[in-house]
């Protein structure tokens, strides 16, 4: 009986998401695999691009469990990178590009990365955090990725450019397998809002298991187009990065957007696909129709009822999903029944913006008083904190083990989201834990008053925190950046506008206007500066700071 308990070097190889790569150069060998401008590769041009860059990556002396980092948009070279440095048995670290040289400089020593590949356009950038180093820490190598083959080195401190290391590789470079599927693939750093940012590490398994899902739940077929809006840098596109070539997808490249770009290159490029934040998703409600329907995903807050009726109605199938860096990214879809759709567009919009139900590699999701660990009531009503369990839950925290441990006991991930569970199983973000506010006994969800708050015509951008009040201990203040209209309104109509719709204690006690939320380098709106603000506020703000 060991023959069938035991596994063998036939049944266990390790599962890594680089294979995917290896198969669409055979299968999608002459179709297109990364467009830019004007620049077209197919997947057998990707492949072995990548194995020349892995070739000559290797001969750095880089190797297994090495930290390799990238600080570049969404560029060829960016994707291309996901696949050489992994090749090379080393981990990936996608840096965001809207950090601040003292961040950067910070991950670099936490992360000890031996090389990272640069952008052009961001070369004073690394070379300032570079000099921020401590001198007792070694620096990376730099590799400078440029657009035009003329440019030459900035300086010394690059060894080389990008594409020279990949004229001089070997194409027939061996790549080196895991030696397990729990080996580290990918370093990424969470929001990096404080001066620690936590490092997520993920093995080759739980990177298979949620790029695999992410094709899954969102029914992506074969050889779609997709567009690159979501920052690669963001939990590795979701996942998208490595699920692309799983089935021969193509991959349209923006180095930079805005509304029009989007517009002109989904159709160009006949897009199907593509993911976004919520604030991009808030851009794109204010487009034109589209000549065909574009399936997008978002993720993030939950979208405001009226941006989700807004964005389908232009000709984009909005799906809404819920992950993390820890998991991977989207790990909780809103998946779709069939008997929604002879709802109203309201109701129907309001059941997208919850975030659904638990993937397939996911072995259980679960609302919980976070005190006990018991399950809350699955009522819609009953919040809790929310709780992951499955196979693409981070391995832990970089060189963390005490943050480690206060998110995964007692055989659960916990997210420090707020959620309540409905009957039917669908999970609905309430809030952030910290951002829920609790006034004269009663938690507010500051993302419902939000969601209220975006229905008004004048609004552009809202946050709402708790401010400190005498009374009830909290009261909800509603900072509100406005569109570009004629009329505005004052914060008492801000305020009667919610009446009626929000419960009396949820509604706004004091509205705050500003020309612009702060925001983090993620795009989330930084609640913590505006609850700083609030507490400086010693009474009710009706007016604009």
């Amino acid at each position: 009986m060991d023959a069938l308990t035991n596994p063998n070097a036939a049944n266990s190889t390790p599962l890594t998401p680089i294979q995917f790569l290896e198969r669409a150069a055979v299968v999608y060998d002459n179709s297109p695999s990364i467009v830019y401008n004007n620049l077209t590769y197919t997947w057998r041009d990707t492949f072995i691009r990548c194995l020349r860059l892995a070739s000559s990556i290797s001969r750095l002396a880089i190797g297994k469990r090495d930290v390799v980092s990238v600080l570049a948009p969404n560029i060829p070279a960016t994707y291309e990178l996901h696949y050489a440095i992994t090749m090379t048995g080393a981990i990936i670290n996608t840096i965001n590009t809207r950090l601040d040289p003292r961040t950067i400089s910070i991950l670099l020593r936490h992360g000890e990365s031996k090389l990272v590949f640069v952008d052009y356009q961001l070369t004073n950038l690394i070379q300032e955090a570079v000099s921020l180093m401590p001198n007792d820490c070694a620096p990376p190598q730099l590799v400078l990725i440029i657009d035009d083959a003329r440019q030459s080195l900035p300086s010394d401190q690059f060894i080389n450019t990008y594409e020279a290391m990949v004229v001089t590789g070997d194409p027939g470079f061996n790549w080196v397998r895991p030696d397990t599927e729990w080996d580290p693939l990918t370093l990424s750093y969470t929001s990096g809002t404080t001066s620690s940012p936590k490092g997520v590490v993920h093995s080759h398994r739980g990177i298979f298991l949620g790029s695999v899902v992410g094709l899954v739940e969102w029914f992506v077929p074969k050889q779609p187009v997709m567009l690159w809006t979501l920052p690669m840098f963001h939990a590795n596109g979701w996942g998208y990065i490595w699920g692309m070539a799983a089935v021969g997808g193509t991959n349209v490249c923006l180095r930079k957007f805005d509304t029009s770009i989007i517009y002109n290159s989904i159709h160009n490029n006949h897009v199907t696909h593509m993911c976004c934040a919520p604030v991009v998703l808030k851009m794109l409600s204010e487009g034109k129709p589209l000549q065909r329907r574009v399936n997008l995903m978002t993720g993030g807050a939950p979208p405001p009822a009226a941006v989700l009726l807004r964005t389908e109605s232009l000709g984009f199938d909005v799906t809404h999903a819920y992950g993390m860096s820890e998991t991977c990214g989207p790990s909780v879809f809103c998946a779709w029944k069939s008997e929604w759709n002879r709802l109203p567009a309201t109701d129907k919009a309001r059941l997208k913006a919850r975030q659904g139900i638990k993937t397939i590699v996911m072995t259980d999701v679960d609302v919980v008083d976070p005190e006990s660990g018991v399950s809350v009531t699955r009522d819609g009503l009953t919040q809790g904190e929310i709780v992951f369990k499955g196979g693409n839950v981070m391995m832990g925290y970089l060189k963390d083990p005490e943050a480690t441990e206060k998110c995964i006991k007692n055989g659960w991930f916990y997210t420090g989201d707020v959620g309540v569970m409905y009957p039917d199983g669908y999970l609905e973000i309430k809030d952030r834990s910290k951002d829920v506010i609790i006034s004269g006994g009663e938690n507010i969800s500051s993302v419902e008053v939000e969601s209220v708050l975006y229905l008004h015509p004048s609004v552009n951008e809202v946050a709402v925190v708790g401010r400190p009040d005498k009374f009830w201990g909290e009261s909800p203040c509603a900072f509100v950046s406005l569109k570009d209209d004629k009329v505005k309104p004052t914060a008492d109509e801000i305020m009667k506008f919610c009446k009626g719709k929000l419960p009396g204690y949820m509604v706004p006690k004091s509205v705050v206007f500003k020309d612009e939320l702060p925001k983090t380098s993620t795009a989330k709106i930084k609640k913590n500066v505006l609850r700083e603000i609030a507490k400086s506020m010693e009474l009710v703000v009706k007016g604009r700071l």
